[in-house]
C-alpha cells in the first residue's frame, strides 16, 4: 500500500494560534479551560475553553463570515505556509463539523435564507471559494468522529488515485443552542472535567479549529505517515454508547491490520475521554478487549475540553507531534481509575522512543473511529 504523508497542520485554540504554540503550552500544563460567566450562552456559571470575544482573528476581516468559517480559514491559511499544493489540481477539501453556523438560529428568523446560510454546505463553498479550490469540497458530519473520519477519508481519497493532497478542516463554536443541549443530557461537569478518574461527571466544552494535509509526496525527513484507519457502529442507543466496547474495539482491529501492525507496536493511545461516566467506561472496555490496557493513554480534554468537529484533528495533530518530538502529554484533571477496567493513564510529561500512536473517538450515534499514525 502507497504511504501517505502528514504534510502540514495547525491547532487554533484558546490555548494558542498554532501548532508549536499549542504543543509548547501544553508541555508547561497550560489549559484553555476556566469559569465562565456570560448569560449569552448560559444563565449559570459554566466551565469551558472559549475563545476571547477580543481575539484577533476572530475579528478582521470581511463580515461576510461567520465566527465557524473565520476558524476555519485562518486555520487552514496557517497550514498552506507550510506546504504549498495546487488548490485547483487534484487537491480535495474536507470540512468537518458537528453544528456549523448552528448558533445563526438564535441571532435569526427561522427563513429558508437563513436555513440555507445554515447549511455546511454554504459554509464549505465560501471557504473553497476563498482559497480557490475547484472541485467540490466533502463535508463530514458524523457526530465527534468526524475529524478522525476526515483524515480517514482524506487518506482513502489519496490511496485511490484521484488525488495528490488532500486539505482537512474541522472546526465547532460553542453557543447557547450546544451548551443547553448537553446540558438536557445532564451532561456537563460541574468543573473543569477529569478524564477516566472516579470523580468524574461529566464533559466540559470547548471550541476550536484544526487543519491537516495529508498528501502522496513526503515535505520533510520527520513527516509522519497515516498507516491505518477504521469506523464502526454499536447501533445501540441514539446518544448512549455500547456497554461492551466491541464494536470500538473492531474499529480499532481493523486499523491495525490495516497498519500491519500489532497490538503492541503501539507506543501510546490518544484517547477521546470525555470524561462522562459511560464514555469512559466503553473506551475502557473497548482498550481492554483490543489487550491495550497496559500502554500509555492520555486524554486532551482537559486543556481544550471537547471540541466537537474539530476534536479528532486537533488531538490527533497533538499526537503527531508527541510522535515527532517523543513526549506524552499528560492526562490533565486524573487522579485515580474511575473504569471498571483499569488503564494506563499518563499522570506526568513520558518521554520515550515513539513509533506508532492509536488515536481513537466516538460519538452520538454511536458512531466509533480509530487512525494509527506512523514515523515509518
Amino acid at each position: 500500500m502507497a504511504d501517505v504523508f502528514i504534510t502540514a497542520d495547525n491547532i487554533l485554540s484558546p490555548i494558542g494560534a498554532t501548532t508549536a504554540d499549542n504543543f509548547e503550552r501544553l508541555k508547561a500544563g497550560k489549559t484553555g479551560v476556566r469559569k465562565h460567566r456570560n448569560k449569552l450562552l448560559a444563565d449559570e456559571p459554566f466551565y469551558a475553553s472559549l475563545f476571547d470575544d477580543n481575539e484577533a482573528i476572530l475579528k478582521g476581516g470581511s463580515t461576510h463570515y461567520t465566527k465557524f468559517e473565520r476558524l476555519i480559514i485562518a486555520s487552514i491559511t496557517d497550514a498552506l505556509k507550510q506546504y504549498t499544493c495546487n488548490l485547483a489540481y487534484r487537491t480535495a477539501l474536507i470540512i468537518c463539523s458537528t453544528k456549523g453556523n448552528i448558533s445563526l438560529l438564535e441571532t435569526g428568523d427561522n427563513t429558508p435564507v437563513l436555513q440555507q446560510r445554515i447549511s455546511l454546505s454554504a459554509s464549505a463553498k465560501l471557504i473553497a471559494d476563498h482559497f480557490g479550490f475547484t472541485g467540490q469540497p466533502l463535508i463530514i458530519s458524523n457526530a465527534c468522529i468526524s475529524g478522525l473520519m476526515g483524515i480517514i477519508t482524506g487518506k482513502r481519497l489519496i490511496l485511490s488515485g484521484e488525488y495528490d493532497n488532500v486539505v482537512i478542516a474541522g472546526a465547532d463554536e460553542i453557543s447557547k443552542f450546544i451548551l443547553s443541549g448537553f446540558g438536557s443530557f445532564q451532561a456537563i461537569s460541574s468543573g473543569p472535567c477529569k478524564p477516566f478518574d472516579i470523580g468524574r461527571d461529566g464533559i466540559t466544552l470547548g471550541e476550536g479549529a484544526a487543519t491537516m494535509i495529508l498528501s502522496a509526496h513526503q515535505n520533510s525527513g520527520d513527516d509522519i505517515k497515516v498507516t491505518g484507519g477504521a469506523v464502526s457502529n454499536d447501533a445501540n442507543h441514539i446518544s448512549a454508547p455500547s456497554r461492551t466496547g466491541e464494536e470500538l474495539k473492531q474499529a480499532i482491529t481493523k486499523s491495525l491490520a490495516e497498519a500491519n501492525l500489532r497490538n503492541t507496536d503501539i507506543d501510546f493511545i490518544s484517547a477521546h475521554g470525555t470524561a462522562t461516566v459511560y464514555n469512559d467506561e466503553m473506551e475502557a472496555k473497548a482498550i481492554t478487549l483490543a489487550n491495550m490496557q497496559h500502554i500509555p493513554i492520555n486524554s486532551l480534554k482537559g486543556y481544550y475540553g471537547h471540541t466537537l468537529g474539530a476534536a479528532g484533528l486537533i488531538e490527533s495533530i497533538i499526537a503527531i507531534q508527541s510522535l515527532k518530538q517523543n513526549i506524552m502529554i499528560p492526562s490533565l484533571g486524573f487522579e485515580e481509575i474511575g473504569t471498571t477496567d483499569s488503564l494506563n493513564i499518563c499522570t506526568e510529561l513520558l518521554s520515550g522512543r515513539y513509533q506508532n500512536c492509536l488515536k481513537t473517538a466516538s460519538g452520538f450515534g454511536g458512531c466509533n473511529a480509530a487512525v494509527i499514525f506512523s514515523k515509518k
